[in-house]
């Protein structure tokens, strides 16, 4: 399937990390309160990992998410996407980035009701520029490849949770993205459905190669992971690889 270009910005450096978190601190400012997230935290995340970041609520997992996710900005440190730094770029090439090199799948899944699973899942390729045909063909590969083949043309309210998280795993592949960052994909599955989601996205971590950073506060979710990151009141409290 042919993909554009992604827009003028940051090339890759061969051999570099999938992204690096270098220093990064956040600090919200709640009108004149400020209200710190995060404390220098550095994290480099190799290609083809299985990340799972782990904390209590309010340990700053979620934060470090959005900073490493590109979709917001930390108070201080900086980003580095395929060894290029990007936290000074414009927020328009930094969308760019977000379209063209990253997934993304949220807690409340963030399907388009009006839209079919295949809709759901082509959107971004469609926002790239690509023709609907292929936009098509590609998210009819992705959906058999979730196991949801006989889903496609079912809309979110159509689908049990689990199915509309696949359909969102299927969507933060489309356009083939460098790595795909998933904040709690399953606090809002039961525990079958759950493990369904994990599965699919430990297999297609494992089968396409596909660089994968999850946050969970669930103990039962690093069984999943091939490195484990705590995060304890905004700081790095541990960083370990794992067996997969």
């Amino acid at each position: 399937m042919a993909h554009l270009a992604p827009a003028a910005g940051p090339a890759p450096v061969e051999s570099a990390p999938a992204i690096r978190a270098e220093a990064v601190s956040k600090v919200y400012r709640l009108g004149a309160v400020e209200v710190p997230a995060l404390f220098d935290v550095s994290l480099a995340v190799d290609p083809g990992e299985m990340v799972c970041i782990m904390g209590k609520s309010g340990s700053g997992k979620s934060t470090l998410l959005r900073q490493l996710g590109l979709i917001d900005l930390p108070t201080s440190g900086r980003i580095h996407l395929e060894g290029r730094e990007v936290t000074g770029l414009s927020e328009s090439r930094r969308a760019r980035l977000r379209l063209d090199r990253l997934g993304y799948v949220f807690q409340e899944y963030a399907l388009i009701a009006a839209l079919t699973a295949a809709e759901n899942v082509y959107l971004p390729a469609l926002m790239q520029g690509q023709r609907r045909s292929e936009c098509r063909a590609r998210a009819t590969e992705l959906l058999v490849q979730v196991e949801l083949a006989d889903r496609m043309d079912h809309r979110p309210k159509e689908l049990s949770g689990g199915e509309q998280q696949r359909v969102a795993i299927a969507r933060a592949l489309v356009n083939g993205p460098v790595i795909v960052f998933a904040d709690e994909p399953t606090a809002n599955l039961d525990s079958i459905s759950g493990g369904t989601v994990m599965e699919t996205l430990s297999r297609l971590n494992r089968e396409l190669g596909v660089t994968v950073v999850f946050v969970s506060h669930d103990p039962d979710d690093r069984r999943w992971a091939t490195r484990l990151v705590g995060l304890r009141d905004g700081r790095l409290e541990s960083d370990e690889r794992v067996a997969p």
